[in-house]
């Protein structure tokens, strides 16, 4: 590690000490994912003792490594987006991010193939974009230059809205919402949105896709979230060195460094209430009490499997399984011999019938004949995924969360001879010739192995009625004592406002234990961090 970076780490460590003399607070937090880890780095940097129970026998949750006989994959996320949060956490506990998780930016992003014709090599070149555009449509040009000069400007407006909590509706008045509504235009859809810079439908779709970041139809999606593709192309693709599930991973040793416990194959059996507050957490191997409790399992699963229904209303087993959740995603992993090398690290196919396919998912929760698909080939980027002379392929398909319509014990072995099919679609002519090994997950078992409600990997949807103060808040307003991070409250899904949550969460918490949030407020303004006073003497 640089000099820089040990400094700024004894700094902390100075900090740390001098904050558990004072008043050490005891936090338990739920799932090892992105958020709960970030979470436990943040608290731990505040003083609080933390412990971690994570379910599972590994850290990371949907971000977490599958590897079999050489093989790694991610297990989830592949792109990494928007890195100024996390690198704002990891500076906030005396770290660099890029130091800690060394990634490499892509160019091209990735390629969009269309089923209906065409072809997109998307990357941050806007007169290389303009070049591409004009094969698709003349009058296109320099649209795309002006969707992202009109969403500079709402990233700047929305950064607020996504940085802050919303505990009632009361909220929704902030000066800084009110302000913003005219820039975000929430009662547009996402696509009616790039049709206002795009006439070819084809650059509608390919501005517009990032919605299924959510796991949702860009045609039902808010136009508030246009700025997905904006970041993309302002601030980059990236792949981390051994994947996504790498930087869970670091951040995971990064919290032990720092003192917090981390408890494998510990999933929470029941809670100990007191009124609405809880007082303990109880698995089969310990009782764990604490101050707080911060809660990154999926929150629908979570709750109705883990608090008793009376303690719950607004969140209550019916009024959740009311709720509109987002797609799943039918999940191939490929170990692959020799490499592709013509082929991109990102390659997105989609479907002829476009909006077919996203109505069969949404709507018909049907599965469509006629998918669209995502590949990682980023074997040729990073070589450390794979044995020599072989590859590590990840395909996703969008697909129904679980539903009566879909038997998956029945319908998985046709679905994967027509996922096959549809690579052939992007060159992989061969590839049930060359695989070495194979790795499936269905919706049933992002719902049994990963406590995914519905499979819904996305989680709650993204409309308007599920967001903001009406999405399950980050000091959630039934139980006491409990703070949410992760995709199931606000912000919402996607790896940067994940982060975001427990930013926002451990914030909260550590403002209701009467403790110091400088540090994390430091950070965001990118001041870097400092000694207190205590920790100097």
């Amino acid at each position: 590690m640089k000099s820089t970076s040990r400094n700024t780490l004894s700094v902390c460590v100075l900090r740390l000490v001098s904050k558990v003399v004072m008043s050490q607070k005891k936090v338990v937090v739920v799932g090892a994912g992105p958020g709960g880890l970030a979470s436990a780095m943040q608290l731990a940097a505040g003083g609080c003792d933390v412990t971690i129970l994570e379910r599972r026998g590994q850290v990371g949750g949907r971000t977490s490594a599958i590897e079999i006989d050489g093989f790694r994959f991610d297990c989830g996320p592949t792109f990494f987006l928007y890195p100024r949060v996390l690198d704002e956490i990891f500076h906030s506990t005396g770290r660099d991010l890029m130091e800690e998780v060394p990634m490499e930016r892509l160019d091209p992003q990735y390629r969009l193939t269309f089923g209906g014709g065409g072809q997109l090599d998307c990357t941050p070149d806007m007169d290389e974009m303009d070049r591409q555009i004009a094969q698709f449509s003349p009058q296109d040009v320099g649209q795309l230059k002006r969707y992202m000069d009109d969403n500079r400007i709402k990233l700047e407006k929305f950064r607020p809205i996504l940085e802050s909590p919303f505990h009632s509706a009361l909220d929704v008045m902030k000066p800084s919402l009110l302000g913003a509504a005219k820039h975000l235009h929430p009662f547009r859809t996402l696509g009616k949105e790039l049709e206002r810079y795009f006439s070819d439908p084809r650059l509608v779709i390919a501005f517009a896709f990032q919605s299924k970041y959510l796991g949702m139809s860009p045609f039902n999606c808010p136009s508030l979230f246009s700025i997905l593709s904006f970041l993309e192309y302002e601030y980059g693709v990236f792949h981390p060195i051994g994947g996504c599930s790498r930087v869970s991973e670091k951040m995971a040793e990064i919290a032990e460094e720092m003192g917090v416990k981390i408890r494998l194959n510990e999933p929470v059996d029941s809670i100990e209430m007191e009124g609405r507050r809880v007082r303990a957490l109880h698995t089969q191997a310990d009782r764990y009490d604490a101050d707080a409790f911060v809660v990154n399992a999926d929150f629908a699963d979570w709750m109705t499997k883990t608090v008793p229904n009376a303690s719950r209303k607004r969140w209550s087993d019916e009024q959740i399984a009311k709720k509109k959740f987002s797609c799943s995603t039918y999940m191939l992993y490929l170990g692959i011999e020799g490499l592709y090398e013509d082929l991109p690290h990102h390659s997105i196919h989609i479907s002829s019938d476009y909006n077919r396919n996203l109505r069969e998912i949404e709507t018909d929760h049907i599965l469509s004949q006629d998918p669209s698909v995502y590949v990682q080939n980023a074997g040729v980027t990073d070589p450390t995924l794979a044995p020599a002379g072989h590859s590590s392929l990840y395909v996703l398909v969008p697909v129904t969360h679980d539903t009566e319509n879909v038997d998956w014990s029945k319908e998985a072995a046709g679905f994967r001879e027509l996922t096959l099919d549809k690579l052939g679609e992007l060159g992989l002519t061969d590839v049930r010739d060359r695989i070495r090994v194979e790795h499936q997950i269905t919706p049933d078992d992002w719902q049994s192995d990963y406590s995914i409600y519905k499979g819904a990997t996305f989680n709650l949807a993204h409309n308007l009625g599920q967001m903001l103060h009406k999405r399950p808040r980050n000091r959630f307003e039934e139980l006491d004592g409990v703070y949410l991070v992760g995709g199931g409250t606000h912000p919402g899904s996607g790896l940067p406002v994940i982060y975001e949550s427990s930013r926002i969460s451990s914030r909260l918490l550590l403002q209701d234990l009467g403790m110091d949030t400088g540090f994390i407020d430091d950070s965001a303004r990118g001041v870097p961090p400092r000694p207190e006073p205590t920790a100097v003497a």
